[in-house]
């Protein structure tokens, strides 16, 4: 049968289960935007190419499956770079699958012309430049392979124009559905052996310690993970602290929780972890907003890291003992043989840090004295209770931010109790994130609520995509925390520069409920609505979107906070 390459590439993605993909068509990609108009694919038509990213990422993100975006060459290519990377960052499996203009084009700086795979080779898990439509029989299988194995990341498929044109003879659509071979992925397997001799390693560690410590990441954040998890904490009780992409794999109403650590981290965590005399950490990979100095984090603590990526192994901080592998296969074992040779973790340490935690936790906390307007943490803290009250129970809900102060308060005062149900962006922190990713959750989960906190900072940053929002009538609910300044960059000059508050103050605010009316969408002035929330999360409303503005003073501070340079707990409390 003859296919050419723009069908090879649907038929594939449809044989991976791909249901929809989002993207901008354009000359470079057309070929495969008329045969993606013939698939049972649906295709999600975003106002900026980065948004599309986005969209994958909320796809993603929320259903631990590989996500598929689209961009023409040059520049809606480029646009797509900053969701790549951040996708690489936070190990997010989404393939780009962008156009390219044709071979013979190639080096002549023709229209639309850009080294895309030049640009994202250090952005992506891998990249290729397809220069047959025979090479994507074996290249768009690889991609879904390299995504999702491992250490989860994107993928980029470069394909010129004419290769999506190129009409190719197979034999049937059986070699459209064949498996990679084995030897084309590089996969991490511990054998039983190793893994025998490694468990007994830990827990001859974990025996000897009177002040462990579980530290999860992000490599945490699954069901499998989280189950794991809960089992070795029946056997073994003692603190849990959290990163930020690790949120959600421990419940926040667990006793054992104590909250995420680092830079705006809780005072308690912090100081479980500085006082740790073993840490336990598991899908993590101890970055710099973790850590503070690394000289001083954890400093009389021996370490067990289990990560599924090698090269974190002993990157950062040195182990004691390390194992490759997922959580989801270590700790189930290691739950096991604690219980198998009776190892009791001592309660009067996690008694001492559950008192810290009392005595420190505060929806005060970085508050102005006499301040009248609304409490962002407080408002964060009672969304369940909000939407509750509505109707609609705590587990239909999932979560989305921008990035900023809003986020911290979210990542410290959202009680977050599932796996995939608070998204975010971590590392690369990219304002914009919220938006699209709540749009993305939303297509990919059809009985849940989404909530996107935002600032007005970010919320500009891809406001087009509210256009989107209102032709999809997705159940997204906005809430927009209006300060007037770059909250996070205002509140660090506030501290780390006397106050000389350069370019962190806008000169003018523009009418965001003005603006979302104008896209379509209804909005809601909480300033003037003290119950605006029942408006909000009214499932009468037939689950559409709204936009909700809260007004926030700018010397609102998102506390603690660890000024650079110093240790986790000497932080601004």
């Amino acid at each position: 049968m003859k296919l050419t390459g723009a069908q090879i590439i649907v038929k594939i993605l449809e044989n991976n289960g791909i249901k929809m993909v989002s993207g901008i068509p354009g000359g470079s990609i057309l070929p495969l935007y008329d045969e993606l108009q013939r698939s049972s694919i649906r295709h999600i038509l975003v106002r900026q190419e980065q948004a599309a990213g986005f969209i994958a990422q909320g796809i993603a993100r929320s259903t631990g499956s590989v996500a598929v975006c689209m961009a023409t060459s040059g520049p809606g290519a480029m646009n797509l770079l900053t969701a790549i990377a951040d996708a690489r960052c936070d190990s997010i499996p989404i393939i780009a699958i962008t156009g390219q203009v044709n071979t013979s084009l190639i080096g002549t700086d023709a229209f639309q012309e850009a080294d895309t795979f030049g640009l994202s080779f250090p952005i992506t898990k891998h990249s290729v430049m397809v220069k047959s439509a025979r090479e994507l029989l074996e290249a768009v299988p690889l991609a879904f392979e390299i995504a999702e194995n491992g250490r989860p990341g994107p993928v980029l498929i470069d394909v010129p124009r004419n290769v999506q044109l190129e009409t190719i003879e197979i034999e049937s659509e059986d070699e459209l559905k064949k498996p990679v071979s084995e030897h084309s992925v590089v996969k991490f397997h511990v054998n039983p052996e190793e893994m025998i001799d490694k468990l007994k390693k830990m827990t001859a560690l974990i025996s000897e310690s009177k002040r462990a410590v579980l530290y999860c990441g992000g490599g945490c954040n699954s069901k499998q993970a989280s189950e794991g998890l809960l089992s070795f904490l029946e056997k073994y009780p003692v603190p849990v602290v959290s990163s930020l992409m690790g949120l959600g794999c421990i419940p926040r109403d667990r006793k054992e929780f104590i909250g995420m650590l680092g830079m705006h981290g809780s005072y308690a965590a912090n100081s479980a972890m500085h006082d740790a005399d073993l840490v336990i950490a598991a899908g993590v990979r101890f970055d710099d907003r973790a850590t503070g100095l690394v000289n001083q984090f954890c400093p009389s603590a021996k370490i067990i890291h289990i990560d599924i990526d090698a090269a974190e192994i002993d990157k950062i901080m040195e182990s004691t003992v390390s194992i490759v592998a997922d959580v989801e296969s270590v700790m189930p074992g290691l739950s096991e043989v604690i219980a198998e040779k009776k190892i009791k973790a001592d309660p009067d340490w996690l008694k001492k840090i559950i008192s810290i935690k009392e005595k420190n936790d505060s929806i005060e906390l970085g508050r102005p004295s006499g301040e009248k307007l609304a409490n962002p943490r407080e408002i964060i803290s009672k969304i369940p209770e909000y939407a509750r009250q509505c109707g609609i129970s705590e587990d239909k809900l999932i979560i989305t931010t921008d990035v900023g102060q809003h986020q911290m308060w979210a990542a410290q005062y959202y009680p977050v109790k599932s796996p995939k149900t608070f998204l975010t962006s971590g590392s690369l922190g990219t304002m914009g994130f919220g938006l699209p990713a709540a749009i993305g959750a939303a297509l990919a989960n059809k009985d849940k609520r989404i909530v996107c906190f935002s600032g007005d900072g970010s919320i500009m940053m891809n406001v087009q995509e509210l256009a989107t929002l209102c032709e999809l009538n997705l159940p997204v609910t906005i809430i927009v925390f209006q300060n007037g300044t770059l909250g996070m960059v205002y509140q660090q000059q506030k501290y780390l520069f006397d106050k000389n508050y350069s370019a962190s103050v806008f000169d003018r605010q523009p009418d965001l409920l003005a603006i979302a009316e104008g896209f379509g969408i209804e909005s809601i002035d909480a300033d003037s609505d003290p119950l605006w929330y029942n408006k909000a999360f009214d499932e009468k409303r037939n689950n559409k979107p709204c936009f909700v503005r809260i007004s926030v003073d700018p010397e609102e501070s998102v506390l603690p906070f660890v000024p650079g340079g110093k240790a986790n707990i000497d932080s601004i409390r």
